[in-house]
């Protein structure tokens, strides 16, 4: 009798912990949607102030008499509802409606940015720069601390999309805000920092890779969302040759495996023979039905800029980019990436027009050199073993 009463109070409590399980995730869905809802009705209620302050007060030719209404609005408004609304907050609504005057992409952004990461992008000055914070910080769902540590890592001055022609960048972005589609341009980066790996003046290949597997969180933060671990010296069999790849890694968005190789050294024309083979294997033996053909990543030391441009190395799905385990001053940094991307502009708008339907505008491959201080230029010697 009491072995039945027990199995019975036994059987009741487990229904009972599933329930309370239950009412708990309730609650915090609830909660959640509830914050949502909050945060999207306050984004917009900031943007309309905004609005009604540059149509009905600023757009007086006038200038000292709009900034003393603004200056009153301010301090009764603080009076009535809080610090929330005071004068240097209603300037930044202000900033705010002026800064994205179209409503619809407001409210888009508004669904997973709080007015927090609006507040982080508004001090950019370049459009380009704010229309790419804001979408990747929506697509991939940045925190605010993310997101001003990307802002403060020059994430948008690293990446490919910013050597464009503004106009080719921006029909990315939309493209991007209609639909969600991740290109290369927009995932891969050049340098990479990894000075959180802690290597110092002189280390081997392997002591880099060793590096990146204990440090692979921050790895992956820094490669950016999408990216999936796979393998690590993914062995690559071509007739009785045996060859490793570094690094293995598939990411989400652009659907395709992305095979990385670290090379000490500057970047050598040899070393395109080498990842071609890697990625014609992976595309005949690892990809999946629905997935986009494998993508590599160089990583070295350094590059020549006419080697890379010579070698049209897009074209077969190869990217090359420096990595830096020591970083050089903020200002030295983003005098050399501005440096950069005025250059790859200019290169790109004297580009002759395309002759044939087959050739595609290329992306520019000039980036900059930048070495680490102290480092050797080591030729990385890919492992080969006979079988």
């Amino acid at each position: 009798m009491n072995r039945f009463r027990n199995r019975s109070i036994s059987t009741h409590g487990g229904s009972q912990k599933r329930l309370l399980v239950d009412i708990r995730g309730l609650i915090a869905a609830t909660r959640e949607r509830i914050a949502q809802a909050v945060n999207t009705g306050l984004v917009a209620l900031y943007w309309e102030i905004g609005r009604r302050i540059r149509q009905d007060v600023l757009k007086e030719k006038r200038a000292g008499y709009g900034e003393r209404i603004v200056s009153a609005l301010g301090r009764q408004l603080s009076k009535e509802y809080g610090p929330g609304f005071d004068e240097k907050n209603i300037r930044r609504m202000v900033q705010f409606a002026s800064t994205f005057p179209d409503s619809r992409i407001v409210v888009t952004l508004s669904r997973q940015l709080g007015w927090s990461h609006f507040v982080a992008i508004l001090p950019l000055k370049d459009r380009l720069q704010r229309e790419f914070y804001a979408e990747m910080c929506r697509v991939e769902r940045w925190s605010v601390r993310i997101l001003r540590r990307k802002i403060q890592g020059m994430l948008f001055e690293r990446t490919a999309l910013s050597r464009k022609p503004a106009k080719l960048a921006r029909l990315e972005l939309k493209a991007l805000r209609r639909e969600d589609r991740m290109t290369p341009d927009l995932v891969f980066k050049d340098p990479y920092l990894l000075d959180f790996l802690g290597l110092k003046d002189r280390y081997m290949e392997r002591d880099l890779e060793d590096a990146i597997l204990r440090e692979l969180e921050a790895f992956i933060l820094e490669l950016g969302a999408g990216f999936s671990f796979v393998a690590r010296q993914k062995r690559v069999t071509v007739d009785t040759d045996d060859y490793y790849l570094d690094l293995l890694f598939y990411h989400r968005g652009l659907r395709r495996l992305v095979a990385v190789d670290l090379k000490l050294g500057d970047f050598q024309p040899g070393d395109k023979g080498q990842m071609e083979l890697y990625l014609r294997w992976l595309d005949r033996n690892e990809k999946q039905p629905g997935e986009d053909p494998p993508i590599g990543l160089i990583l070295c030391a350094g590059k020549k800029r006419e080697q890379i441009e010579l070698l049209e190395l897009e074209r077969s799905g190869i990217r090359v980019a420096e990595y830096l385990t020591a970083l050089p001053p903020r200002k030295v940094l983003a005098k050399r990436l501005h440096d950069a991307i005025h250059t790859a502009r200019q290169r790109l708008a004297c580009k002759p027009p395309v002759s044939n339907g087959l050739d595609k505008p290329r992306s520019s491959k000039q980036k900059y050199r930048l070495t680490v201080a102290g480092m050797k230029s080591l030729e990385g010697k890919p492992r080969r073993t006979k079988a």
